[in-house]
């Protein structure tokens, strides 16, 4: 049964928010593919910029406790989920949420699973955009190169996950992004939403844990400087262009992007969307016991 509609200005309530992401998860998979389409490159480009926000927020953080840069670091990436939330745009992570709205049977699996691939694909078209637009503004020779050598040491770090580390980081990830999202539709203001995300997402980047969509910005970035820096960048920022070899676009898209976006899928799909149908939809449908 349906939860009752809210009162004018007041939050969502537990069960209400979770019909409110059932019916924002059929929307968006009965949507026109063109729609999802769009909204996904501006979902794609969204999340990139909170992550082009990270990177500055990151260049002489070395001199701050790791813990304090982190954090900072990720409270200014949240700006991106913000923006996707406020704009309305279709973000693959959040739109894991979509099984919700498959567990009702209000869609299809063909439904759903072309929703997921329109999705990915614009997001990382999105996200690839920025990615041009930062390399030929030539930000990553900001503060000496220091902003590009950021780029280069976080892309290289996610890298060196192990394939089952990268997809216990996807998951975890994915919880946070999607109880933030969760956490969003109780609001009823701007503020209620991007007070809503901030701090789930600001979680997830500070710990390190593993964004597929955020990742089809810094590791292509990464590459596209690693592959065409000269030496004179090298040089400038201090940097040994060996110690990044281990970045490649094979190494990239299967020892990286597919783990996580596998992971993404459990932790938010699965972990949250699942678990909160289950006890607010499903549950709620048992008839009480007689007296």
């Amino acid at each position: 049964m349906p939860a009752s509609a809210p009162s004018s200005g007041s939050i969502l309530t537990p069960a209400q928010m979770a019909q409110a992401a059932e019916d924002a998860a059929f929307a968006k998979a009965t949507s026109k593919p063109a729609k999802s389409f769009l909204l996904g490159l501006t979902a794609g480009g969204y999340i990139a910029l909170g992550f082009v926000f990270y990177t500055t927020s990151q260049v002489g953080a070395a001199a701050l406790p790791f813990g304090i840069a982190k954090v900072v670091g990720g409270i200014v990436f949240a700006t991106g989920l913000a923006l996707v939330v406020l704009t309305g745009a279709e973000l693959f992570t959040s739109s894991t949420l979509t099984l919700t709205a498959r567990a009702s049977g209000r869609i299809t699996w063909g439904q759903l699973l072309l929703n997921w691939l329109v999705v990915y694909v614009a997001n990382f078209l999105g996200a690839l955009t920025i990615v041009g637009l930062v390399y030929a503004g030539g930000t990553w020779h900001n503060a000496k190169g220091a902003w590009g050598a950021v780029v280069l040491d976080t892309a290289n770090t996610k890298l060196h996950h192990g394939f089952g580390e990268a997809f216990v980081l996807g998951i975890l990830c994915n919880l946070m992004v999607c109880l933030a999202v969760w956490a969003a539709y109780s609001g009823r203001t701007t503020t209620d939403k991007v007070v809503a995300v901030t701090m789930p997402i600001a979680l997830f980047v500070a710990t390190g844990f593993e964004h597929s969509v955020a990742n089809m910005f810094m590791l292509p970035l990464a590459i596209l400087i690693k592959d065409t820096a000269g030496a004179e960048y090298w040089s400038t920022a201090g940097l040994d262009p060996g110690a990044y070899a281990d970045l490649t676009w094979a190494h990239f898209l299967v020892g990286n992007l597919l783990p996580v976006t596998l992971g993404n899928i459990v932790g938010g799909g699965v972990m949250i969307g699942i678990l909160y149908w289950t006890i607010f939809h499903h549950l709620a449908k048992e008839k009480a016991p007689q007296g």
